[in-house]
């Protein structure tokens, strides 16, 4: 390790040898610091960061595994991540070593994010926490995993908020028809809406549509890409995830209407977005047709809880549901089996039956 100074134009190299993190003897030479001091604590910095020194600070670690993950991660998720460590973990943790966070630590952390309140005075909900709470546990494990140590603290600290909401919101049939005749004076919601809620798609899918990606002929709408609006931009990328990639078969009254539709767009050639909208957009409809109508607002997502649970109405069984959702798993279907408890009434009231039967034949 050695920094010297360049006798012609004054500046200052840093030069060192380190050991990467396949053990490998390696050299890292830069040039052009102005001073001493600069060309050393830059080589402190880059020591820490591409050792596996527990004793780096907490912020100097998330660098590196923030560009350990940036590789494996969407985008979206990435910028995501990026944010809650950001202004959730950092501020906390920032200034300590990497071996010094205790769960004690880890309590008071979430103590004050517990306590925390918006504008409109209420708590962070239950779900985000969780995501936080998840998130500062996973750097953890990181460190644990491939930096030696010794142990994640988040482990004895307990966990904070909850990974499903306490209550999941839906429209019944008859409450999106009712909401449905609001949006009728602007064909593009009306149609959006429709595919939303008799589709179960997720609203980035909806987004992304193009006309080549529905066949009305066969009665097909084919999900291979998502929307998102990433720090300013428009990205089209990949669904969320493998599963996603599907064909949803379609309701004939649908293609009809999204047959109608088609004839209204200008020049609409297989790779036209059929909803050049915002998520905004879709949100601001939704306050104006539950203002007008009267039904309970929802979030545009539980638009797909919504059709989760007309489908289970319908009789059909999990594993169905789950294809035509696109969920990675069937336990994430059985997540919506309470959404219509009547089910349990009629399942009584079949017991019920089937006892007196019994009685009766017995006498």
């Amino acid at each position: 390790m050695s920094v010297s100074k360049d006798p012609k134009n004054g500046t200052w190299t840093m030069y060192t040898r380190y050991k990467d993190w396949q053990g490998i003897i390696r050299e890292k030479r830069k040039r052009g610091f102005k001073t001493k001091r600069e060309a050393m604590q830059y080589e402190r910095q880059f020591l820490l960061k591409n050792s596996k020194d527990i004793q780096m600070s907490f912020e100097k670690f998330v660098e590196t595994y923030m560009k350990n993950m940036k590789p494996r991660l969407k985008y979206s998720t990435y910028v995501n991540k990026e944010y809650i460590i950001r202004d959730k973990i950092l501020p906390y943790f920032g200034n300590k070593s990497l071996a010094e966070i205790t769960s004690t630590d880890v309590i008071q952390w979430q103590n004050a994010l517990l306590s925390m309140r918006d504008e409109n005075d209420r708590p962070y909900s239950q779900t985000y926490l969780r995501a936080i709470q998840n998130q500062l546990s996973a750097i953890m494990n990181h460190a644990c995993r491939y930096y030696g140590l010794p142990e994640n603290p988040c482990m004895k600290s307990g966990k904070m908020g909850k990974a499903k909401s306490k209550e999941m919101l839906f429209w019944t049939k008859e409450e999106y028809l009712a909401f449905s005749q609001a949006m009728k004076e602007k064909p593009v919601s009306y149609y959006a809406f429709e595919i939303l809620y008799w589709c179960g798609i997720r609203e980035g899918e909806l987004l992304a549509l193009t006309r080549g990606d529905i066949d009305l002929e066969k009665r097909r709408l084919r999900i291979s890409k998502s929307f998102q609006h990433v720090k300013g931009q428009d990205l089209i990328t990949t669904p969320k995830t493998e599963k996603s990639n599907r064909e949803i078969e379609l309701p004939q009254f649908l293609c009809d209407e999204l047959e109608d539709y088609f004839c209204m767009l200008y020049k609409c050639d297989p790779d036209t977005r059929l909803f050049d909208l915002s998520k905004s957009y879709l949100h601001h409809e939704m306050d104006r047709g539950v203002k007008e109508t009267g039904v309970k607002r929802i979030r545009i997502h539980d638009l797909r809880h919504s059709h989760v649970a007309y489908l289970i109405e319908l009789g059909f069984s999990p594993v169905e549901i789950a294809e035509r959702l696109g969920h990675e798993s069937i336990s994430v279907t059985y997540t919506y089996s309470h959404l219509y408890p009547s089910k349990q009434r009629d399942m009584a009231d079949r017991i019920n039956e089937d006892r007196e039967g019994e009685d009766a034949d017995g006498k």
